[in-house]
């Protein structure tokens, strides 16, 4: 038995995680053709946009796709940006899990490090080629690399390296890919750009595409959103699991202090509420904390009254600002916008969710010359085109009762609904991070803000039936005014004319009245609304 064992564990090995993601490529969005180049996209345009706004730069993107071959694209994706330092060229482009944002709380596109160099890794499997890097940071100096990825060690190869003066300021990135295709439908990257617009507005974006076509999305607004911060998590919401991590990795002396430097909302007096529910020494030092401990305090940390997570390090796009982008885009007759408080979910993660709704104009999808309803999913203002089925919004969007709302056969109407989830870790589903976890407490929040919006389109469509009612009577009572003015003179002998003017004061007059009782119905049901949208439900 021994001896059997001995060879079995013969053909152990380590592996970097570089070759885990090469033999495993599907888990970063590299399943299927068509997804691989929009997921190539995503990744580098997601880059542009983070660090353009770290460095308090407006966005101007240009991304060209040539196709080389069957299945075989250059992609070219340049920046305005800050530029990346020379040192970091490698660990950015050819190193997995090396980056600014996998070890920070912050609010940001992307979360695990991994995409810039997915992309790099993708380049080299399909073609054996590396990726160029062109970029400066203003300094007066351009540097150009080759950067391909040593899979065993998972460590960036550099080569062909070039160093030049330039006035370039910002980073462009080309590559070639294999197994890939280019499609101008609902999951290629046209349409990521264009819903990238409608969650960016500030950014302006310009598009060539395979068939030289140069689209353009003009920024629709000039102003930078706020620069997201590092935040603490909330205590509601956090396990025991997170409880003791948190403790071991504490510097504070007490766990007195160490609640109140670790927690946001956390204060000196909560802490002592905590202590006193659980009757565990607070003065003791956080890595003494043991499990059946840290369960007692997650019990009664959900007893205790927090205020709600500060909206300090959570930066949503914006009520005017989506409402800006949607008449930019999408140019609806009607649309609804609305920005719920901020929650949090397990673990202590604060998030905000934002949703719109655009009706009538170019709203909705183009499906055989009909429009069909159209659900664009945002995270941290990235698009999100695949894996609808497993995705929160899909599921809560397929649960609301859109009769109720006035729109009967919801799914061939011109509507298009927008939900953008913020928060400073998204709960994908997946490394490719296409699919948003159905989380108890954003699955609420998103249904909460699509009622809400969904109302007021139900007003909308309400007061259009109405005006087209009250329109259509309105006709046949005028088409009928001659008739029986004329009837009314040769019966008394009257004016034809002047009856035919008091009969249309008459009918004016009382279209006038029913125009007042609707505005005052539409005054009564906004008022509900605005009482909802303070939190209350209406299903």
């Amino acid at each position: 038995m021994v001896e059997k064992a001995s060879k079995i564990f013969q053909a152990f090995k380590e592996h970097s995680v570089a070759e885990f993601f090469k033999k495993n490529r599907q888990i970063l969005g590299y399943s299927g053709k068509i997804r691989s180049l929009t997921t190539i996209v995503h990744e580098y345009v997601t880059n542009s946009l983070d660090a353009c706004e770290e460095a308090g730069i407006l966005p101007e993107l240009e991304v060209v796709i040539d196709q080389l071959g069957p299945e075989h694209y250059k992609v070219s994706v340049q920046d305005n940006g800050p530029g990346v330092p020379k040192k970091l060229v490698g660990k950015a482009f050819g190193k997995m899990l090396a980056g600014t944002k996998f070890h920070r709380f912050i609010q940001q596109r992307g979360q695990q490090g991994i995409g810039a160099a997915g992309c790099t890794m993708y380049a080299q499997i399909t073609t054996g080629k590396p990726i160029r890097v062109i970029t400066s940071t203003g300094n007066g100096m351009i540097y150009e690399c080759s950067v391909m990825v040593d899979m065993k060690n998972n460590e960036p190869v550099i080569t062909d390296e070039k160093e030049y003066p330039g006035t370039m300021r910002g980073t462009k990135v080309i590559g070639e890919f294999k197994d890939v295709k280019y499609v101008k439908g609902e999951y290629g990257p046209y349409e990521y750009l264009r819903r990238t617009a409608i969650a960016n507005p500030h950014a302006k974006i310009i598009f060539r595409d395979p068939d030289g076509q140069k689209h353009v999305w003009e920024r629709a607004v000039d102003k930078l959103p706020a620069i997201p911060k590092p935040s603490k998590p909330h205590p509601l919401g956090i396990t025991a699991h997170d409880l003791l991590e948190y403790a071991n990795a504490t510097n504070a002396r007490s766990l007195r202090g160490f609640f109140v430097q670790t927690f946001d909302r956390m204060s000196s007096a909560k802490a002592k509420e905590i202590e006193e529910l659980t009757g565990i020494d607070f003065n003791r030092k956080p890595s003494s904390l043991t499990w059946e401990e840290a369960a007692a305090i997650v019990d009664a940390i959900k007893k205790v009254k927090f205020l709600a997570p500060s909206m300090k390090n959570l930066y949503p796009i914006g009520e005017e600002q989506i409402e800006k982008a949607i008449l930019n885009v999408l140019k609806p007759e009607f649309h609804s916008v609305i920005t719920r408080p901020p929650a949090v979910y397990q673990g202590g993660v604060p998030f905000i969710v934002e949703a719109g709704i655009a009706f009538g104009g170019k709203a909705g999808r183009e499906v055989n010359g009909s429009k069909k309803m159209e659900v664009m999913r945002f995270a941290n203002r990235a698009p999100l085109l695949f894996d609808a089925g497993a995705d929160v919004i899909t599921k809560v969007v397929n649960e609301i009762d859109w009769k109720r709302y006035g729109i009967r056969d919801a799914e061939n109407m011109p509507i298009t609904i927008v939900v953008n989830i913020t928060s400073t870790y998204i709960p994908y589903t997946s490394a490719g991070k296409q699919a948003i976890a159905d989380v108890e407490e954003i699955h609420k929040e998103i249904k909460l803000a699509l009622q809400l919006v969904a109302r007021r389109t139900s007003q909308h469509i309400s007061r259009k039936l109405k005006e087209k009612e009250k329109s259509e009577k309105r006709k046949t009572l005028v088409k009928y005014i001659p008739e029986i003015a004329y009837a009314l003179e040769k019966l008394v002998g009257a004016n034809k004319q002047e009856i035919e003017k008091n009969l249309l004061m008459i009918v004016e007059r009382k279209y006038k009245e029913w125009e007042e009782e609707e505005s005052q119905q539409e005054e009564a049901e906004e008022t509900k609304v605005e009482k909802d949208m303070e939190g209350e439900t209406d299903e």
